[in-house]
C-alpha cells in the first residue's frame, strides 16, 4: 500500500492513478473520515487533560479532608465521554483503513495511459513459426489423439476447467518444471525454495490479493486459509516483518507450485482446451532489491523469462501493460505472450512486475543500511513460466504432419531421451 502521508500530499496524483487503473475508491470519504477523526481525537485529548487536572484536585481535596464527591461524579461523566470518543475513533479508523487498503499503487511514469489491454504497447517480438504444408491443429485435438490430455476425466473428478495429463503429457510438464528451475538456479542465480501451497489471510493481504480479489480465490473457511493463486504469495511473505542486512541484497528466489484460481465469471470465451483452467503449475521468480536498482532488476527479470522461451525456440512477443491493464499492486508490468499457431493467437505465459515498495509496506519488509537506518525494499516477481500455455505452444508449434509432437531439444534430457510423442 501507499504511505498515508504521500496520499495526503499528492491527492491529484493518487486520484489520477485510481482513475487510470479503473479502480473504485471513495477518496473523498477517506479524507472526510480523516477530518472527523482528527476532531474527535482533539476532543478526547482535551477531556483527558481535564480529567488529569481534576484528578489532581480530587487527590488534593482528599488530603485536605474535604468533600470531593462533585468532582468524582463529574469525572465519571467525563470518563464515559472519553470512552465514547475512543470507540468512535476506532470505528472511523477501521472505515478509513477499509478504504485506504483499496488505493492502488501509482503507475510508473513510463507506463502508457489507457483504459484496457487495447492500449498495451508491443515492445519486441522474437522467433517465427516455421511454414508447414499442413493445417496446424489446436492442442486439445492433438492432446486427445495422442492420449496425453484428458479433459473428460478432469471434469469428472472435479468439474469444468480442470484437466488430467497422462503418460508423456505428464512427463512433458514435469520436464518443463525441472528445466525452468535448473535454468533459473544455475544460470540466473536464484535460490530454490519450496513453500506451502496454503497461506493465511495476512499473507494474501501482503502481496495485494486481498481484499480486492477475495472472490477469485479458493478459501478454506474453517481455518480462513487460502489456496495460493501463485507462488508469489508465500515466497514474497517469507521475509514479512523482517529487516534484511543491506549486504544480502538483492535476494532472488525461484519456486515451483500449483496455482489455484476461481476467477469467477471470467470463463466465457476460453472454455475449450487448456487455455484457462482453475488449477495449473507454474515456476515463479521473486526478487527483493534496493529501490535504486529495481527498474534495472525488472528488465533482467523479463530477460530471465525470455530465456526460457528462447531455449524452447517458441516465438513470443513482449508487451508493456497500460494503466488500465496493470494489476492493483504493480507499478509497471511486462507480459510475455507465446504464439500458439493451432488456436491462432498469442497466449500469456508470464507477467513480470515491479511493485516498488507497495507490497513491502504491507508486509513491513525492510533492509538496514550501513548508516543503521532502515528502508523498505522493492519487490518484483515474474512467471518463469506458467505451464499450461507453454505446453499448448509446444504441442501446436512442434506438431508434425503425421500427428506426432517433437520434443524441444533442450527438454530431451529431462524426458529420458524421448524425442517424439506419438
Amino acid at each position: 500500500m501507499l504511505d498515508q502521508r504521500f496520499v495526503r500530499a499528492h491527492l491529484d496524483l493518487v486520484r489520477q492513478a485510481i482513475a487510470n487503473k479503473n479502480e473504485r475508491v471513495d477518496l473523498d470519504a477517506y479524507l472526510a473520515y480523516g477530518e472527523r477523526r482528527r476532531t474527535l481525537l482533539k476532543q478526547a485529548e482535551d477531556l483527558k487533560q481535564r480529567r488529569n487536572t481534576v484528578s489532581e484536585d480530587i487527590a488534593r481535596l482528599k488530603r485536605e479532608g474535604k468533600d470531593a464527591t462533585a468532582q468524582i461524579e463529574a469525572m465519571r461523566d467525563v470518563a464515559d465521554q472519553i470512552k465514547q470518543l475512543d470507540d468512535d475513533v476506532a470505528t472511523i479508523s477501521a472505515a478509513m483503513q477499509a478504504i485506504f487498503v483499496r488505493i492502488p499503487n501509482i503507475p510508473h511514469t513510463s507506463v502508457p495511459v489507457g483504459p484496457d489491454a487495447s492500449s498495451n504497447v508491443e515492445v519486441r517480438y522474437w522467433g517465427a513459426t516455421p511454414d508447414v504444408d499442413f493445417e496446424r491443429k489446436p492442442h486439445w485435438e492433438i492432446g486427445e489423439r495422442l492420449g496425453i490430455l484428458d479433459f473428460q476425466r478432469g471434469g469428472k473428478v472435479t468439474g469444468s476447467n480442470f484437466i488430467v495429463l497422462k503418460g508423456l503429457g505428464a512427463k512433458l510438464e514435469r520436464a518443463l518444471i525441472q528445466f525452468m528451475l535448473d535454468l533459473h538456479i544455475q544460470k540466473h542465480g536464484y535460490t530454490e525454495v519450496s513453500t506451502p501451497y496454503v497461506v493465511n489471510r495476512q499473507s494474501m493481504f501482503g502481496t495485494g490479493q486481498l481484499p480486492k480479489l477475495e472472490e477469485d480465490m479458493y478459501r478454506c473457511e474453517v481455518d480462513d486459509f487460502f489456496l495460493i493463486p501463485t507462488a508469489e504469495v508465500p515466497v514474497t511473505n517469507l521475509h514479512r516483518d523482517e529487516v534484511l542486512p543491506e549486504e544480502t541484497l538483492p535476494v532472488y528466489y525461484t519456486a515451483y507450485s500449483p496455482c489455484f484460481r476461481r476467477e469467477a465469471g471470467s470463463y466465457g470465451r476460453e472454455t475449450r482446451g487448456f487455455i484457462r483452467v482453475h488449477q495449473f503449475d507454474k515456476v515463479e521468480m521473486v526478487k527483493f532489491v534496493r529501490p535504486e536498482t529495481s527498474y534495472d532488476e525488472l528488465e533482467s527479470l523479463v530477460q530471465n523469462a525470455e530465456d526460457v522461451l528462447q531455449l524452447l525456440n517458441l516465438p513470443y512477443r513482449v508487451l508493456l501493460l497500460s494503466t488500465g491493464d496493470l494489476s492493483f499492486a504493480a507499478a509497471k508490468c511486462y507480459d510475455l505472450e507465446v504464439w500458439a499457431p493451432g488456436v491462432g493467437r498469442y497466449l500469456e505465459v508470464s507477467s513480470c512486475s515491479n511493485f516498488e515498495d507497495f507490497q513491502a509496506r504491507r508486509m513491513d519488509i525492510r533492509y538496514r543500511m550501513k548508516t543503521g537506518k532502515t528502508q523498505l525494499v522493492h519487490t518484483l516477481n515474474g512467471s518463469g513460466l506458467a505451464l499450461p500455455r507453454t505446453v499448448i505452444a509446444i504441442l501446436e508449434q512442434y506438431q508434425t504432419k503425421d500427428g506426432t509432437v517433437v520434443i524441444p531439444e533442450v527438454l530431451r534430457p529431462y524426458m529420458g531421451g524421448v524425442r517424439v510423442i506419438e
